[in-house]
């Protein structure tokens, strides 16, 4: 990951009404969060990967109040249940889950962010479905 491509999503993302942006490539993960901005962090961080860029906040604090058993949507996107056409989803209800396993992937401007369990859990039902738009918030799965 270079400095032009880190300065375009910082860009893209001024550009944007989006809170938090996360772009991972070749073992880096780019973390970009809206200062002020409260937001609920859904992904795991990976703990080799670098940190956000200066100035990003060190604690966040969730959107709005949700069930403890739901997983909601990070940011504003398309959500992608599969990781291509034909292949298995990555969960459906019934499935248990450990920590950090991807649930699905949230495609925005491009960028695919992984959504990834906070917890180890079973899924009790997926709430929406491949292809969907998804706004930053909406439950996207329900865990037992």
């Amino acid at each position: 990951m270079d400095q032009q491509q880190i300065k375009a999503f910082i860009d893209a993302m001024a550009a944007s009404d989006l809170t938090e942006m996360e772009f991972s490539q070749d073992g880096w993960t780019l973390r970009l969060v809206r200062r002020g901005a409260a937001v609920r962090v859904a992904a795991a961080a990976d703990a080799r990967a670098p940190v956000a860029p200066k100035g990003a906040p060190a604690s966040e604090a969730p959107a709005a109040p949700r069930a403890a058993n739901e997983l909601t949507a990070p940011l504003f996107g398309v959500v992608h249940l599969q990781r291509s056409p034909g292949e298995p989803p990555f969960v459906t209800a019934g499935q248990t889950v450990a920590a950090g396993q991807t649930l699905c992937v949230i495609e925005a401007m491009k960028v695919f962010n992984e959504v990834h369990a906070e917890r180890d859990g079973t899924v009790a039902a997926v709430l929406v479905t491949s292809g969907q738009e998804v706004e930053a918030g909406q439950p996207l799965l329900r865990f037992e």
